[in-house]
């Protein structure tokens, strides 16, 4: 699939194309987004609100806003506790398979990248598993590298079934698929479907996606609303930040989850805030400015946002930044993690797809939430 022969906005045969209007509307808030037109009265007229409008939330995520992160972080705080208490979620990922079929050129896994590839046997998978659950940890996030030939929907549909057995709360992090796809891989087990944009700037999006399904902008773009069609108790939505424009990046995932919770109200929706990571055979990482507090200045303005929504902090965050995120932003926190495939139980089958930073142990972070006067959480759903 040369890129030259490919339109990015034209779906490639076999992808699924629902009824939505949600692409166009979040498309046309973000070109118009002028952050620099925001200013300190902007910002603090938002922070008097309960209920942020997009304007305010614009506003928030301008550099307006820098000067109040302390107001808006104590404002957040608030709204977290609220909606979601003191309690503290820890899931771990699961990393199957490392295959791609894509050329994205931040990836550590892109199909042009010499490294260690490799994929889990379902006897490899359980054994996985079974290490995992001997942390105490409920939920998983299964992982694949983006390849339908290695990693087939079939093959994560069992991989699901197995984890279903040992884990009340099933997550993927897998490549878009259809409606009728997503409705099988439920009916294995699988409750939370995470997709991220990578960057929402079509041009970008071009530029870093050389080649392979991921290329299609819009297929990618409507993952979370066939997940939620086909029934997925929820969706996660996120943006590489870095990547291109981290400002307008944030902005579009906002828009995106916000007019899916309108349509879908049910929706569990929750957001994820990766920053560009080094990787193996990467040698220009730009993370185009996204430092700490952008990324904190991020989550803040999502929480303000959307008060009922999930906010994620992964390991590719220090431990301090972790630590002070959560209870204030953050309501989950993964642990014990692995981002190779395999790894939890005997050595790694393939390379990993970026360096982590934290490497805590599950019961480390268990303590620290503790000790933070926060309550770890295990099981938050039964599967009946």
């Amino acid at each position: 699939m040369k890129s030259e022969h490919v339109n990015h906005l034209n779906y490639l045969d076999g992808m699924e194309a629902i009824d939505s209007d949600i692409m166009e509307k979040v498309l046309a808030l973000v070109n118009k987004y002028d952050y620099h037109q925001y200013t300190s009265k902007d910002v603090e007229r938002a922070l008097m609100k309960d209920l942020l409008t997009l304007e305010d939330y614009a506003a928030i995520l301008s550099p307006a806003a820098m000067p109040y992160l302390e107001d808006m972080a104590s404002k957040a705080t608030t709204k977290t506790k609220r909606h979601f208490g003191n309690s503290v979620s820890i899931f771990t990922p699961l990393y199957i398979s490392n295959y791609c079929e894509n050329h994205c050129i931040y990836c550590g896994f892109n199909c042009h990248n010499k490294i260690k590839r490799g994929m889990l046997s379902f006897a490899e998978i359980e054994e996985e598993l079974k290490e995992v659950a001997r942390t105490g940890l409920k939920e998983i996030l299964i992982l694949t590298g983006e390849s339908r030939h290695k990693s087939g929907v079939e093959y994560i549909g069992e991989a699901i079934r197995l984890a279903a057995n040992y884990f009340s709360t099933v997550g993927i992090e897998i490549y878009p698929l259809n409606t009728d796809e997503y409705s099988l891989l439920k009916a294995c087990g699988a409750d939370f479907v995470s997709v991220y944009q990578e960057t929402y700037n079509t041009d970008k999006y071009e530029q870093v996606h050389l080649s392979g399904p991921k290329r299609i902008f819009p297929y990618r773009f409507n993952s979370q609303e066939r997940a939620l069609l086909s029934g997925m108790r929820g969706v996660a939505f996120g943006a590489l930040l870095g990547l291109d424009n981290f400002r307008k990046d944030a902005f579009a995932v906002g828009l995106h989850a916000f007019f899916i919770q309108q349509k879908y109200p049910h929706a569990e929706i929750s957001f994820s805030t990766p920053r560009l990571r080094p990787y193996i055979n990467n040698e220009k990482n730009n993370p185009n400015d996204v430092h700490e507090k952008q990324l904190l200045q991020v989550m803040l303005a999502y929480r303000l946002f959307m008060p009922f929504a999930g906010i994620t902090i992964s390991t590719r965050e220090r431990a301090g930044f972790r630590d002070n995120v959560i209870g204030m932003v953050a309501t989950k926190i993964s642990a014990g993690v692995c981002v190779g495939v395999g790894g939890h139980k005997e050595d790694e089958k393939g390379d990993e797809q970026f360096e982590i930073s934290d490497s805590r142990s599950v019961s480390e972070v268990h303590q620290m939430i503790l000790n933070r006067g926060l309550q770890p959480v295990y099981t938050d759903y039964i599967r009946v």
